[in-house]
């Protein structure tokens, strides 16, 4: 891994199993500290890649005020899912779940993800987004019955998480498999880079 993610320690400012098992899969053992910040899901006239990266450095940067971790580099990430320009966020519940699954049965979508990382000893920060796009297969009311009921959509951004069930559900996809899981390694390396250059200037 490059060299600022072996010379500092690395926060995640989320609870998502995802990203830190992406994390994981690069060898980064993040100490992990979810924190309190409003997710914006309102575009409000603002393109989705923008907004995801306002909600990922509200989140770092939440992490970052507390001073409980100097020396690091702290990771904030956000997710959402465009079906035009309707957004997706996670569902409040079982119904919502179920509304944007039909919504999605047979469309391509886009899902959005935001990163931002802050270097507390500089008090530095570099923000940017990925995007990938999905084709959903079409899907009857027992598929969609089925899959809400095992609770797996509720945390997710567009009411399904590719890495579990599903999965299935996917016909295509455009782009990187990381955007949609929660966390882009390729855009996280480059951030990584550019936060690198930032602090030795």
């Amino acid at each position: 891994m490059i060299a600022s993610f072996i010379d500092k320690k690395i926060v995640l400012a989320s609870a998502s199993p995802r990203r830190l098992e992406l994390l994981q899969q690069i060898g980064v053992e993040p100490l992990v500290n979810p924190v309190e910040a409003v997710e914006d899901q309102r575009l409000k006239g603002r393109r989705p890649a923008l907004l995801v990266q306002t909600n990922a450095r509200r989140k770092a940067r939440a992490a970052a005020a507390s001073e409980q971790f100097p020396g690091s580099i702290i990771i904030g990430a956000d997710t959402v899912v465009m079906l035009g320009r309707r957004l997706f966020g996670k569902p409040g519940n079982t119904e919502e779940a179920a509304a944007m699954l039909r919504a999605l049965s047979g469309q391509q979508h886009s899902v959005y993800t935001g990163i931002c990382l802050v270097d507390t000893d500089h008090s530095r920060s570099v923000c940017n987004s990925s995007r990938t796009l999905v084709r959903f297969s079409a899907l009857s009311e027992k598929d969609i019955a089925l899959y809400v009921a095992t609770g797996e959509p509720l945390d997710k951004a567009g009411a399904y998480g590719i890495q579990g069930k599903g999965g299935l559900f996917v016909e295509s996809l455009h782009g990187d498999y990381g955007t949609v899981m929660g966390l882009s390694l390729p855009l996280l390396v480059r951030l990584a880079s550019e936060l690198e250059q930032l602090c030795c200037k």
